[in-house]
């Protein structure tokens, strides 16, 4: 039975990450919230949990999608090899900060991301790319990787909701932009997850099919609907206009961040 709501987890996050173009992070950590408190899993662990888990999903789904953006030529490797450093440490320090935060306040940054992730999106729905603006210079590229790998790894994201509004900014065209992110995806993913496995050892977590931070049987069943749901949510997509996405999307991401903030308040 718990296998089966990891599975229909990963159905849904899988649709939602084709569907919206971004990683199915921020729909995973709520919904395993959810899950993990029915099961009467501590609460002092149950958010890292949560985090850790959908970081280590984020690995499969990152590379199919990686392998699609790859063949078409989108990927810009270059730009990818500058910010992977960054990517790869932030992440890892990422987990660390997550650890030694209290599972109230890593919800407040969650709730709070998410409602600031939804926000940009409503204000950018209809935004246009600045072909003026060019990438920085790689030390600072490293740099943003660094910043982009700590906050994935303390939400639980893959970093899209991040890389690719950052190289937007820096003229990329949405393309490749959305590619790129989805390589960027890997190393966050790989470090991160390592990272809650590792902070989560050394916190003893005392919960079965578990390794630190990561639960098994969760990380098995999202991985393997979500890598078939994707191209669903995919198909739907491109039905519907980019603007009405980030819209509908932003509300679901409005909705997630006040269910958080209130649920680390309540709890203070």
């Amino acid at each position: 039975m718990e296998l089966i709501i990891y599975l229909l987890i990963g159905a849904i996050a899988g649709f939602a990450a084709g569907l919206f173009g971004v990683g199915g992070g921020l729909i995973i950590v709520p919904i395993l919230y959810i899950v993990f408190s029915q099961m009467n899993y501590d609460p002092a662990v149950l958010m890292h949990m949560a985090v850790g888990t959908s970081l280590a999903t984020i690995i499969v789904t990152s590379m199919s999608s990686v392998s699609a953006h790859h063949k078409k030529g989108a990927v810009l490797w270059k730009v990818f090899a500058n910010l992977a450093p960054g990517l790869v440490l932030g992440s890892f320090l990422g987990a660390g900060i997550a650890h030694y935060l209290s599972g109230q306040g890593l919800q407040l940054f969650i709730g709070g991301f998410a409602l600031w992730v939804a926000f940009k999106m409503f204000r950018g729905a209809h935004a246009k790319i600045d072909p003026a603006q060019h990438l920085p210079s790689t030390p600072m590229q490293m740099l943003a990787g660094g910043g982009i790998g700590i906050a994935s790894a303390i939400f639980g994201i893959g970093g899209g909701s991040l890389t690719v509004p950052y190289l937007n900014r820096c003229g990329v065209v949405m393309q490749k932009a959305v590619a790129t992110s989805a390589a960027c995806g890997l190393p966050i993913a790989i470090a991160g997850a390592l990272g809650f496995m590792w902070f989560g050892q050394q916190a003893q977590v005392d919960l079965p099919h578990t390794i630190g931070y990561v639960h098994i049987y969760a990380f098995i069943g999202i991985s393997v609907m979500s890598f078939m749901t994707a191209k669903l949510g995919a198909k739907v997509a491109h039905r519907l206009s980019p603007a009405m996405l980030k819209k509908c999307f932003a509300s679901l991401l409005s909705t997630v961040g006040i269910y958080f903030i209130c649920q680390g308040i309540l709890h203070f």
